[in-house]
């Protein structure tokens, strides 16, 4: 009976599985603070790929590791980049596979930050230009949905215009319309190698004690032309996932980003948790906030549990 009368479900189909593309050959590092989640270079990403297909994942997100990078990120648009390389590797052998691409300079940029820097400040339009070329490079490759990661204001409209003239006006943007500047990326960056080399990402990232400023954020993107709406992170901000939810009509993504990831993973290694009922709880949490989506590294775990139920 309680499973009858049950509100929110999990499905497989809910999720993006992001993984952690790395230069190189014969390369399958763990990540010291993600336990279980690894950098794969190209000639073993197919294994990953592969195990999450099976399980029955359909979506991908790629996060490039590069090493050489310069000022203006350029590893983000070359043509034989690393994530272009993964893209189109998935797309040959499943082509029905949903390829996302995460649109950002900080994984490239050799000071870390997500745009252009002019002095020790983020010139957001030059940035632009930059994004928009990057977001052309990802759909030539194959990608199937654009996710501006960067925060850049007008950054939808100007990606929006650049995929349209390239003539991909069939591709969406799943816009990181509501991005904190949280404490919650640290493993991220240790796995991207993307931490600043100076200052922080508080001037273009939201601030946590915000709430109404989220609205206004999502509103803009909406105006621009989104597809999708995404909050990052999740956990901490389910009310902001509801509000985004109520205020707009598009489908909202939640990213259980990285610190929720370990934090989980480090009190499980200690037994001072059941892992497994942890994680189905936290996620339901998102959906049943509002998220039709959810970014996450559980993502194989949760398809593996559902398979199996």
């Amino acid at each position: 009976m309680r499973a009858m009368v049950r509100e929110t479900h999990l499905h497989v189909e809910d999720f993006i599985y992001p993984i952690f593309v790395i230069e190189g050959e014969n390369i399958k590092n763990e990540v010291p603070s993600m336990p279980s989640v690894y950098q794969f270079s190209l000639d073993r990403l197919m294994e990953e790929v592969t195990e999450a297909y099976e399980l029955g994942i359909r979506a991908l997100m790629f996060f490039g590791v590069v090493t050489g990078k310069d000022e203006v990120g350029s590893g983000a648009y070359a043509e034989d980049g690393i994530v272009q390389q993964a893209t189109k590797l998935v797309k040959e052998k499943y082509p029905e596979l949903l390829v996302v691409a995460d649109t950002c300079l900080c994984e490239y940029t050799d000071h870390g930050h997500c745009g252009v820097i002019h002095g020790n400040d983020v010139d957001n339009d030059e940035s632009l230009k930059l994004l928009a070329k990057t977001a052309v490079s990802q759909a030539e490759a194959g990608a199937d949905i654009i996710a501006p990661s960067n925060m850049m204001d007008g950054f939808v409209a100007v990606i929006r215009e650049a995929l349209d003239e390239a003539g991909f006006t069939h591709i969406p943007i799943m816009s990181y319309a509501v991005k904190y500047a949280s404490a919650f990326y640290g493993p991220f960056r240790d796995a991207a190698d993307s931490a600043p080399q100076f200052g922080d990402r508080k001037t273009y990232q939201m601030d946590p004690a915000n709430r109404l400023e989220a609205i206004r954020e999502a509103r803009s993107d909406v105006e621009e032309g989104a597809d999708f709406l995404m909050v990052k992170p999740a956990l901490s901000y389910l009310d902001v996932i509801r509000d985004i939810r109520n205020e707009f009509d598009l489908p909202v993504v939640a990213y259980n980003v990285s610190g929720e990831y370990a934090m989980v993973k480090a009190a499980a290694q200690h037994g001072w948790i059941d892992e497994q009922q942890l994680v189905i709880e936290m996620l339901t949490s998102m959906k049943r906030a509002g998220a039709e989506i959810i970014l996450t590294y559980f993502a194989k775990d949760v398809a593996a549990v559902l398979r199996n139920s």
